[in-house]
């Protein structure tokens, strides 16, 4: 029962912490305080908030692994949607703020400025992860199937950093941080990987 309810717990804290951010831009346009281009600021901060819960999704592992945070794990899918919700928000500022709903704009913007494709190709890949992310989808796909699927994260967010740092011209420092953190996420686990692979030689 208290590991229930500590869940719960857990899973209010996250969520509310998750759409705390979306809050507070959604009464900053309320009272016109998103700066002289509120677009392009709606569409950087979503777009970072994207790539922020992905990385936290991918942190799940070696905070439980290290400091035994088992409880992380039950809340790394709301974490996953989480950066959904951020990446659609992205998604839909650039349909509504960029191109006033001209969908048919759209693949010649993506021919012009590239940094959209790889972007949109980043969404794209997190749509059957947001879908799969329910406990009856795991049970339908089987434990390994779904783990495998949503191995797709690793492909998302190295996607994700590539478009951001295709977006910034002058100052790299925060596509840069991003990178690094993915990288030294990514190379724990093929470390891991070596490891199991080893033993099991």
């Amino acid at each position: 029962m208290k590991l229930t309810a500590d869940s719960h717990f857990h899973r209010q804290l996250i969520l509310f912490n998750g759409l705390l951010p979306a809050l507070l831009i959604l009464i900053d346009g309320w009272l016109g305080k998103l700066g002289a281009n509120p677009v392009e600021f709606v569409t950087r901060a979503t777009g970072v908030l994207t790539l922020v819960f992905l990385v936290l999704t991918l942190l799940v592992t070696p905070l439980r692994k290290i400091f035994g945070w088992n409880w992380l794990l039950k809340q790394r899918r709301l974490l996953g949607l989480i950066s959904f919700f951020y990446g659609t928000a992205h998604l839909l500022t650039y349909l509504v703020g960029d191109r006033d709903w001209q969908i048919l704009s759209v693949p010649a913007d993506v021919w012009k400025r590239p940094f959209i494709a790889v972007g949109m190709i980043s969404f794209v890949l997190m749509i059957p992860l947001a879908v799969t992310s329910t406990n009856k989808m795991i049970k339908e796909l089987g434990g390994k199937r779904w783990a495998l699927l949503h191995r797709l994260t690793y492909v998302v967010i190295v996607g994700g950093v590539i478009h951001f740092w295709m977006i910034v011209k002058s100052d790299l420092r925060y596509p840069l941080a991003f990178a690094v953190v993915v990288g030294l996420l990514l190379g724990y686990r093929i470390v891991k990987a070596k490891g199991k692979s080893a033993k099991s030689g």
